[in-house]
């Protein structure tokens, strides 16, 4: 499933509010509120990569108290059961 990291500055007497809102959002698995250059991280979830555009640009862009997206997409996921997995067959 196609997957977005999604970084995002909200105006700072609305962050709670702000990730609130993003966790309703169809297509959002789950928001993080995380210290450092950002106020907000979504890992967003979608069918298709065209879905992108509905969910970050039409959605949580649009929010109010958002000022700012940045937006990775995710090629290849790693977990610590596929890295298990992997050293179990010789890999």
């Amino acid at each position: 499933m196609p997957t977005a990291i999604v970084m995002i500055d909200t105006e700072p007497a609305l962050i709670p509010e702000v990730a609130s809102q993003i966790a309703e959002v169809s297509g959002v698995a789950e928001v993080y509120s995380v210290t450092g250059e950002v106020d907000l991280i979504a890992i967003v979830r979608v069918p298709d990569h065209k879905d992108f555009a509905n969910v970050i640009a039409d959605k949580i862009s649009k929010i109010t108290g958002v000022r700012r997206t940045q937006t990775y997409l995710a090629f290849r996921e790693f977990s610590s059961k596929d890295l298990e997995e992997a050293f179990d067959i010789g890999i």
